[in-house]
């Protein structure tokens, strides 16, 4: 699939241009996630895109979600990015099998907080660290709806210290910080 075709599907069904620069975010950090946790043999187109859909239906279909986008998907053949958006979260009972499906658990819910504590900071990203990420992951009442057992559960899936993804994902964000808005120049 190419991600033309994606962008498309993102214009029929998402409307909110938050939800759209979430995934904008998830989808530029697993293009970065799929040589680091894939090894040199990931796809990383593949990877781009299943960071890029995994919430394509959350707003169109929020009592469905991710039921649409997986079934288009594999409609077009997609099974292994289908099936990481049906693992993306362990709330749907299926269990990560790959290093793709660890990989999007363990960067969706991470971003998205992530880019907000960006907004607590005058210069947004540019000066954040792991240290200021995970002392605020420990303020329940921060970005209360972002699942702290996911973000935890994804480090450990992935086999890596909390810190070290947390600062990975900082990284990868900072490349695009003016294009994703959370740099604060």
């Amino acid at each position: 699939m190419t991600r033309e075709c994606a962008l498309t599907k993102l214009r029929d069904w998402v409307q909110s241009p938050s939800l759209l620069r979430h995934m904008l975010t998830v989808e530029h950090v697993m293009a970065r996630a799929a040589p680091r946790y894939g090894g040199p043999a990931a796809d990383v187109n593949s990877w781009a895109l299943a960071g890029l859909l995994h919430d394509a239906d959350y707003e169109r279909f929020p009592d469905e979600h991710p039921r649409h986008i997986v079934a288009w998907l594999r409609e077009h053949g997609e099974e292994e990015i289908a099936y990481a958006i049906s693992a993306h979260s362990p709330r749907w009972g299926f269990p990560c099998r790959s290093a793709l499906d660890k990989s999007l658990l363990a960067c969706d819910e991470l971003t998205g907080f992530i880019v907000a504590c960006t907004h607590l900071r005058p210069d947004g990203i540019l000066s954040l660290e792991a240290p200021s990420v995970l002392k605020k992951l420990k303020d329940k009442k921060f970005a209360a709806g972002v699942s702290r057992e996911e973000v935890a559960l994804g480090a450990q899936l992935l086999g890596v210290d909390l810190a070290e993804h947390v600062t990975f994902v900082i990284e990868a964000l900072k490349e695009k910080a003016d294009e994703f808005g959370i740099s604060h120049r």
